[in-house]
């Protein structure tokens, strides 16, 4: 059995209410929550918060019942691996032993079904603790990232020898994005946090990766979707 989760705060500092706010005629939310559901190798899915008003849609949706977020899991500190761990053994008194967890961030509304699909067939074909979404990182701390020294002079975060002259000559890096993360659940049940087991990534394009996490990116997330929309993928 595979659970799809979506964890939504009630609390947002940079967009406040994000999660349920109401993008291209649908609550953010149910961009992510409309995937799962719809999804053919999900077979059940689970809204994991502290908003009453949020749970109350979840469970309307179709959502298990695994009642309210604990408060310490609802904190501005509270870390995505204690909200999974969390989820998943509740949905596991219902459900019984689960066989994979899939998690899709509600402010990466971008993703599309194949993205879903390509990191759960990833995951079964290779087997790590964890899939993880991700993107070419478009800064390179070996080439274009910065950070100042003790007399305030400007250096590259992660220098090299010979030094790096170009962004092609630089070793990839990856940005971590939310799109989509499968993991295996006794991964989840014994680890403490996202990389202490073998992670690989699933590689999405920039376009789909941005996150929700100020009015700019809001504006840049909601002229993206309109034209994800324009074209049919939507």
């Amino acid at each position: 059995m595979i659970i799809g989760h979506i964890g939504a705060r009630a609390g947002s500092k940079g967009v406040p209410n994000k999660n349920f706010r109401i993008m291209h005629g649908k609550h953010v939310i149910d961009w992510s929550l409309d995937q799962l559901l719809d999804h053919a190798q999900i077979d059940a899915v689970v809204v994991s918060t502290d908003s009453p008003e949020i749970y109350a849609h979840g469970l309307a949706r179709g959502g298990l019942d695994i009642g309210l977020r604990p408060a310490e899991l609802a904190t501005d500190t509270a870390g995505k691996f204690a909200v999974w761990q969390h989820a998943l053994a509740e949905v596991e008194k219902q459900t019984g032993p689960v066989t994979g967890f899939v998690d899709l961030d509600c402010t990466s509304p971008l993703r599309l079904p194949q993205d879903i699909t390509g990191a759960i067939d990833l995951f079964k074909a290779d087997s790590p603790d964890m899939v993880m979404s991700c993107c070419i990182s478009r800064k390179n701390p070996y080439f274009n990232m910065l950070e100042t020294d003790a007399t305030g002079a400007l250096k590259v975060s992660k220098p090299l020898p010979g030094h790096v002259l170009s962004r092609q000559a630089a070793p990839i890096v990856y940005d971590h994005v939310g799109l989509v993360y499968v993991l295996d659940p006794a991964y989840l049940k014994s680890a403490q946090s996202l990389f202490e087991g073998r992670v690989i990534p699933y590689l999405v394009p920039e376009a789909r990766s941005l996150d929700i996490d100020s009015p700019l990116d809001w504006d840049i997330v909601e002229f993206l979707l309109g034209q994800q929309i324009a074209q049919g993928l939507r």
